[in-house]
């Protein structure tokens, strides 16, 4: 299936001989053959196009391949790396596979997340523990092994959404589990902070995705929310990834422990 191109900014070489692990690069499947890119793929091939070596992480070989493969295709080392990012045994070895085969960590991208369940009422337990296992654990196991495996004046950036700024889905533990992500970007940058590590958080509104079509084809109120953004469309995934690819770089050097909102102004006006 091709993959939409990005073309509307020239590469600045933001990211030259930077070494980047981006857990969930692969894009959801999709039967439609003009389906967007996804968010994590979108990361991969703009990181790649700013001059990075990107290790692309997915819990699907077949994604974590197509998007090493597009790496690949920008003139970059692209390394396929397959893992569940619930499991820490699986984290861990993700991250080390990394380090080892690139043979220096310089940043880290954690894009990973699902919703489930519709209401308090129909959210099962067992939704919630899924929900909060791939949304805010998945995160924090990936800042415990890859903080100490990044060197020292590094990058990690998480990928959230604005569904962690008001009550924005039907699924409870969606959006306190995108809630959660901002406490967590704000401990890794303390942490991280004495080796000049920053951590920052992305946080996406209405973006076209194949995840985001998704949603909007299970709940009406998603697409009712489009005629209220004020720039008038839903964003796109290499928005998001312009936006994920400024902080990993010496742009945002002083810039850490923040959230920066990609949303065409839906939470602002």
């Amino acid at each position: 299936m091709p993959e939409p191109r990005h073309t509307a900014t020239r590469p600045a070489g933001l990211l030259t001989g930077r070494n980047v692990l981006v857990i969930g690069a692969g894009t959801r499947p999709s039967d439609d053959p003009k389906a967007p890119v996804g968010n994590g793929r979108a990361v991969a091939v703009l990181a790649a196009r700013e001059g990075a070596s990107v290790a692309c992480a997915d819990v699907s070989p077949s994604a974590a391949a197509a998007s090493a493969a597009l790496v690949v295709e920008e003139g970059a080392r692209g390394l396929p790396l397959v893992g569940d990012a619930t499991d820490a045994g699986q984290s861990s070895a993700m991250v080390a596979d990394a380090l080892r085969e690139l043979g220096a960590l310089d940043a880290m991208v954690v894009n990973v997340g699902i919703g489930l369940g519709a209401g308090l009422a129909n959210t099962s337990p067992q939704q919630w523990e899924r929900v909060l296992s791939l949304n805010l654990t998945a995160p924090f196991l990936a800042a415990k092994y890859g903080l100490p495996a990044i060197a020292d004046g590094g990058s990690i950036v998480f990928v959230g959404s604005v569904a962690g700024l008001r009550a924005a889905t039907d699924s409870p533990a969606y959006d306190s589990s995108k809630a959660g992500l901002f406490g967590l970007t704000r401990h890794v940058a303390k942490e991280g902070a004495p080796r000049g590590i920053r951590a920052n958080l992305v946080v996406p509104g209405l973006i076209d995705t194949p995840m985001g079509r998704e949603a909007s084809a299970r709940r009406a109120s998603r697409s009712a929310s489009f005629t209220r953004i004020p720039l008038g469309r839903q964003g796109t995934a290499w928005e998001v990834a312009e936006a994920v690819t400024f902080l990993l770089s010496d742009r945002a050097s002083y810039i850490t422990g923040q959230s920066l909102v990609v949303d065409g102004g839906l939470n602002a006006v």
